[in-house]
């Protein structure tokens, strides 16, 4: 367990502890009233219910307000639920994801679950999603396997200069040294959606150990405008090992983030560390018993970045 560490009840710890099951399965809801919206529960970069990160997906959040959304995503439990509205075109959407704690602008692996769920219902196909971010178009397809894969389109992504100050204040709550960061890989903050500042490590070892000051991360998040930290070590010129704390959320560790991938994608592109066109792979969750597996595109006419992944219903 992390360091002073508080998640909220049914989320992620860090050090391999897997999200318990939610009070609320699908086709249930957590509210007495017959109007009460279907809840459902899909795993996200991940083909098994066990693997990736769960998230929470109402598919027609039609009349619910912001306090009922993030209540639901409370007793839901997982780092995120979206909550999608239909909209006057066909496959559009307006979509508000919401985490234990507060809203968020942009949660990449809610919107690959939503987008599944959405397609074992009407097929696969193309949807646009409207979010506090902006528009994020998401495109569904069938594998060889038949699995169900979705491809979201990010914002335009930018990446930003970090102060010194501001990475030693994260490291030491990390409680990493210096020399435990990839020298080839400098701290940036990075984003796509969502704000996620960017630590390389030099090592596996270094990646594997994550026991952090919870509250301490949460304030020092708060206070720049951070939704992750994301910890990144590098196997293989297109192979990544990642993971997100997300204190800020309530959540110890993020077992899969779409959102942060992309914004990886784009600080890897602005580093010269990956040229377009190129599919990047990121291995995610496996520190916490919930291997995961996403693919960060990257396109030489296009600065906005493309995230792929699987979802599965979890029974």
């Amino acid at each position: 367990m992390s360091r002073n560490s508080r998640p909220a009840e049914g989320v992620a710890a860090a050090g391999g502890n897997k999200i318990k099951p939610s009070r609320v399965r699908p086709g249930m809801t957590n509210d007495a009233s017959p109007t009460a919206p279907e809840i459902l529960r899909y795993a996200a970069f991940a083909t098994r219910p066990e693997g990736g990160n769960p998230a929470g997906v109402v598919l027609d959040a039609t009349g619910l307000s912001a306090e009922r959304m993030l209540a639901i995503a409370a007793e839901v439990g997982y780092s995120e639920t979206a909550f999608l509205t239909p909209g006057a075109a066909q496959g559009a959407y307006t979509v508000r994801y919401f985490s234990p704690l507060a809203e968020v602008p942009f949660c990449g692996h809610a919107t690959v679950a939503s987008a599944v769920a959405l397609a074992e219902r009407t097929g696969p196909g193309r949807y646009v999603f409207t979010t506090a971010a902006g528009e994020v178009p998401v495109e569904v397809d069938k594998d060889e396997d038949g699995a169900l894969r979705a491809t979201l389109t990010s914002v335009e992504p930018r990446v930003e200069e970090v102060a010194d100050a501001d990475v030693a204040e994260a490291l030491a709550l990390l409680g990493w040294a210096a020399a435990d960061l990839d020298p080839a890989l400098p701290p940036r903050i990075a984003y796509a959606g969502a704000r996620h500042l960017v630590l390389a490590a030099a090592t596996r070892d270094r990646l594997a150990r994550l026991d952090y000051d919870f509250d301490g991360l949460a304030a020092y998040m708060t206070a720049r405008d951070l939704t992750t930290l994301q910890l990144v070590w590098r196997d293989g010129p297109q192979v990544f090992h990642v993971r997100d704390p997300f204190p800020v959320g309530g959540v110890v560790e993020d077992p899969a983030t779409g959102a942060a991938a992309a914004a990886f994608g784009a600080y890897l592109r602005e580093q010269g560390a990956a040229e377009p066109p190129t599919v990047l792979t990121l291995h995610q969750g496996d520190d916490l018993g919930r291997p995961g597996l996403l693919h960060v595109g990257l396109r030489p006419e296009d600065p906005r970045i493309r995230v792929s992944g699987a979802a599965v219903a979890i029974p």
